[in-house]
């Protein structure tokens, strides 16, 4: 509708333009003519005609810039056309005006208006008021002489007139077809493109809905090969085996994730994606069509493509996060067009989300499967110092007293003796207790600050086992550190502590606490017999313990930074760096 209208008002301006040059050619000819013209018996009816056309033209030049041209304005037009070239040869001389060219107007634009009849009707209506003045003025004459001295003298320029009217008629009837034509051309491909967009849309939406079904990262993958080729298919029509890749990145290469038509060779391919159509898309996160896939320094490597004329990249990218690629290659010219390609963008662009969603899940499900090892792996730690400490304390306790239950009968005078080692027996047992819910909770870390609860750790520790453990930590070493950051640390140092007291067999422990500029800095330092890390950490999948893992895993929880010194005989160094926060700093 918009663009008939546009149409309508460029040929009303083109109208407007030749009717004022018309109206200007009359002005001109009117001065020249003095006979007909100005100076003649009509100089006034001819001047208020050329003003009246004036005024007409400049209130139709004024309604087409405001874009108000309403549809029965055109008619309205024709007919004042008509009559004032009517009035400008009456007033002229009818049939000796040199104004009768002003008729052609009307004729053209009735002819590239309406139709070739009505450009004859105006044509008609044209010539007889050419004559009416010279048939007036001879009322008395016979028709022969009527026909000899007005009509044939003139019948040149009523033909032009009407030939005017046929030709004009025949060519607006021919540029309306043609415009018709056009305009059919041109809503069918309007048609053609709506179906397209709805057909993107169909599949955009079955390619959510299948996303939304599923959190399998694979079965995302599959899905954007699947719909590609569905909407090759319903797009174009095209059944062609359009080979898909998606190649995502693992260990700063690409390998191949997902794929269709290709052989088993091409799976086991990784790329750089550093060079080629490859690096071009990674580095500007647009899609981009290749022709020739087979001649890229990166792509050639899959013998799929070598088949294929032309081969479409998109970067599989969310936010700042690249994923990878998808590759599309087609061995036919000219399968992607527009609406194609706009639909693969579209395709892995939805894809990308629903992988990072997927990535994010799995993620969550691996967090949560540690989270359960790291508890099994405390219960199973909780285990053993129980089995080790108060279990082995408790039944050596009742097998005393049933051993001073017999002394009762037999030796009463050594039953006070052995109560005292049963007491003693006992009071060790309740302080090794106290000591594991010191470290499964000690109150006075949330209360007076990681310091505090070393100190009362190594002195809980001392009163069962007399290994040596000495503490180097300055006063208020840790007023920037946050709770959280404060309980993970507790934690780290008293597994290293746990670790030394069981395998290092030292005769000192060292624990030291400093401030490095913005790190907060923890060490546990042991003269034992040390060990080789990297074979320790060879073995760590099979090994039942994950002690060593979960303090790596606790320092990064508080931003940190995690390392262990070791060496077989030169003792053991466990280190954590934690970051400071600002914000946190109280002024002693």
């Amino acid at each position: 509708m918009l663009d008939s209208l546009r149409q309508r008002l460029q040929v009303e301006w083109v109208v407007s333009n030749l009717r004022w040059l018309l109206l200007l050619t009359v002005l001109v000819v009117a001065f020249l003519d003095k006979t007909r013209g100005f100076g003649g018996p009509q100089t006034l009816s001819l001047a208020i005609l050329i003003g009246i056309g004036a005024l007409y033209n400049l209130v139709l030049t004024l309604l087409l810039a405001v874009r108000l041209f309403p549809e029965p304005l055109p008619l309205a037009a024709l007919v004042t056309d008509t009559m004032l070239a009517i009035g400008l040869m009456v007033a002229s001389g009818g049939p000796n005006s040199p104004l009768l060219f002003f008729g052609l107007l009307p004729i053209i634009t009735a002819a590239l208006r309406f139709s070739l009849w009505v450009s004859i009707l105006v044509a008609l209506l044209l010539a007889l008021g050419y004559l009416a003045p010279g048939l007036v003025n001879a009322p008395s004459l016979a028709y022969s002489d009527v026909l000899n001295q007005y009509i044939l003298p003139r019948a040149g320029n009523l033909a032009v007139l009407f030939l005017t009217a046929v030709l004009t008629g025949w060519i607006g009837a021919q540029m309306k077809q043609r415009v018709a034509q056009v305009c059919q051309m041109e809503e069918e491909e309007e048609l053609r493109r709506l179906r397209a967009r709805q057909q993107q849309a169909r599949l955009i939406f079955e390619l959510a809905s299948t996303l939304t079904a599923t959190l399998n990262y694979q079965r995302v993958l599959e899905a954007i090969l699947d719909v590609a080729e569905i909407g090759l298919h319903e797009l174009s029509g095209q059944k062609v085996p359009l080979v898909g890749l998606i190649l995502l990145f693992r260990r700063d290469q690409l390998w191949v994730a997902a794929a269709r038509h290709i052989p088993y060779r091409d799976h086991q391919v990784t790329l750089e994606g550093s060079t080629g159509i490859l690096a071009t898309v990674l580095r500007s996160a647009e899609p981009a069509l290749f022709p020739q896939p087979g001649t890229d320094p990166e792509l050639s490597r899959f013998i799929a493509l070598h088949q294929c004329r032309e081969a479409m990249v998109v970067p599989l990218r969310a936010g700042f996060e690249t994923f990878g690629v998808a590759v599309f290659g087609s061995p036919q010219a000219g399968t992607f067009t527009p609406e194609y390609q706009d639909l693969l963008v579209a395709l892995c662009n939805q894809g990308t989300v629903a992988l990072q969603n997927a990535r994010l899940y799995e993620s969550l499900l691996e967090e949560k499967e540690r989270i359960v090892t790291v508890e099994e792996d405390a219960r199973k730690k909780l285990a053993r110092d129980l089995h080790d400490g108060p279990t082995q304390s408790i039944a050596a306790i009742a097998m005393r007293l049933n051993y001073a239950r017999m002394l009762l009968n037999e030796r009463p005078q050594e039953v006070a003796e052995e109560l005292a080692r049963i007491e003693e027996l006992a009071r060790r047992t309740t302080k090794e207790i106290r000591h594991m819910l010191f470290t499964l909770r000690p109150l006075i870390l949330e209360t007076q600050g990681l310091r505090a609860a070393m100190e009362q750790y190594i002195a809980k520790r001392m009163e069962t086992d007399p290994l040596p453990i000495h503490l180097e930590a300055p006063e208020g070493v840790d007023r920037r550190l946050d709770k959280d950051q404060q309980g993970i640390i507790f934690y780290i140092l008293e597994e290293a502590i746990s670790n030394a007291r069981k395998h290092a067999r030292a005769s000192n422990i060292w624990v030291r606490m400093r401030v490095q500029g913005d790190l907060f800095v923890a060490e546990v330092e042991d003269d034992g017999v040390g060990f080789d890390p990297a074979i320790l950490e060879r073995g760590y999948e099979e090994r039942g313990s994950l002690g060593m893992l979960n303090m790596k895993e606790r320092a990064e929880l508080a931003g940190g930074k995690f390392f262990i010194r070791s060496a077989p005989g030169q003792g053991t160094t466990v280190r954590i760096e934690v970051p400071l926060k600002k914000e946190n700093y109280v002024p002693a």
